[in-house]
């Protein structure tokens, strides 16, 4: 059984108690100890790694994953749809670019392809390719037409409650853990379309009732505000977006908060609005899409939900080619400057929370005995600057399940706090 000392290490656990000088032992897969100041002596089994003052964290979770949008840092692909050998080849790529960027668990807002994930999960559970702990989840299953765009004819996008559940049980036995449905419409496919319905309160009901029979979780695109209370009623576990959440539906959201997890996927939005022009995507068109009302809503609404204290996380929709996967760390950064979070809120709601989205709160997201041994070794302190964790040579080492996915020295002495 391997066993590593972590010592001279700036310690965060993740559970929101600032940073403290101290040391991490991790035995096998699991975290043995997590300890103030120097250790005891190790025994003669135990590699002793000097941090240099370095920052030894929780594994960050990614809560928005599109492991098979095509589009990575180091080769942008300006299409979503590739051949199904190409596509499926693409997104292990993701799985490990994900993980290089210290993201050792991925919670899926949706697949390409409708058994991609399922495969996925399975090769990275046995070790056979890298990536993060993944959730893996279905298509985005919505309506035809819904996003303004004929969708393929088929039993995928029958209407009515039965349809629904039917589609639900089918997921399920296919061995996904979340199934998504587009709940409402999105101003980038049809003027005024974030405040659309695609579903029935009845399909709605439908799909929260199969759910809870088979076992699975469900995710939504649910932009409009009565999506959102349409999602709360029936049980939905992940809502993304929320940018029209009224004052109903965050009353909503604080009541369930201990059930329901939200992701703005702010990510996206600021790359249209700054990032995008290379692609066509200009700042009228990107205010034409609704990027930039979006965003502005945005600003406003995430303040009020972390004052309620409803379960935010990051994850911003990254796989598009303006919007890459591997810069998934900067939601981070975007929680800080324009949702008022602070370092170290935003980094229990990448680590702590994460865990608990990915339903392993009791196993993921912490720096705590019994723990699994998902961590990383961060050259500098993210509790005083986020923005340091898109810096790829910064995280010198990626420790996965005991397992080092990444291992290089610190190359700079720090002082640990």
């Amino acid at each position: 059984m391997s066993r590593f000392l972590f010592t001279n290490a700036r310690i965060f656990d993740g559970a929101g108690r600032a940073a403290f000088s101290g040391h991490v032992l991790v035995s096998g897969n699991r975290i043995e100890t997590v300890g103030e100041g120097a250790p005891g002596p190790a025994g003669a089994d135990t590699e002793i790694i000097d941090c240099a003052g370095a920052t030894v964290m929780p594994g960050l979770v990614e809560s928005h994953a599109h492991l098979s949008w095509p589009s990575s840092l180091g080769r942008v692909i300006n299409a979503m749809i590739l051949p199904p050998e190409e596509h499926l080849l693409v997104t292990a790529r993701n799985a490990r670019i994900t993980l290089d960027a210290g993201f050792t668990s991925a919670y899926s807002a949706g697949s390409l392809g409708e058994r991609f994930e399922i495969a996925l999960r399975e090769e990275i559970n046995g070790g056979w390719i890298p990536g993060p702990r993944l959730r893996a989840s279905s298509l985005e299953r919505l309506p035809e037409g819904a996003l303004g765009q004929k969708a393929k004819p088929g039993v995928e996008h029958e209407r009515g409650p039965q349809a629904m559940r039917a589609y639900v049980k089918k997921m399920a036995s296919a061995g996904v853990d979340s199934i998504k449905f587009q709940l409402s419409s999105d101003d980038a496919f049809v003027p005024g379309g974030s405040k659309m319905l695609t579903y029935t309160e009845d399909e709605v009901a439908a799909m929260g009732t199969q759910a809870r029979e088979s076992g699975v979780y469900l995710s939504c695109h649910a932009q409009a505000a009565e999506a959102i209370k349409m999602a709360v009623r029936h049980g939905f576990r992940a809502l993304y977006h929320c940018s029209h959440a009224d004052e109903e539906a965050l009353d909503m959201l604080e009541a369930r908060k201990d059930r329901i997890f939200v992701a703005p996927a702010v990510g996206l939005l600021y790359s249209r609005i700054h990032e995008a022009e290379s692609f066509g995507i200009t700042r009228q068109v990107a205010q034409d899409m609704g990027a930039v009302s979006g965003l502005e809503r945005m600003q406003s609404l995430y303040p009020k939900m972390r004052k309620r204290g409803i379960r935010v996380l990051p994850g911003g929709d990254y796989g598009f080619p303006y919007n890459p996967i591997g810069r998934n760390a900067r939601d981070l950064q975007l929680f800080v400057e324009l949702f008022g979070y602070t370092p170290v809120e935003a980094l229990v709601a990448a680590t702590k929370l994460g865990g608990e989205l990915m339903g392993r709160g009791e196993l993921i997201g912490l720096l705590k005995p019994g723990y699994l041994a998902d961590l990383l070794v961060v050259e500098g302190d993210p509790t005083v600057d986020v923005r340091i964790l898109q810096e790829p040579e910064r995280l010198k080492m990626i420790m996965k399940n005991g397992a080092f996915h990444a291992r290089q020295p610190v190359s700079e002495p720090f002082t640990a706090a």
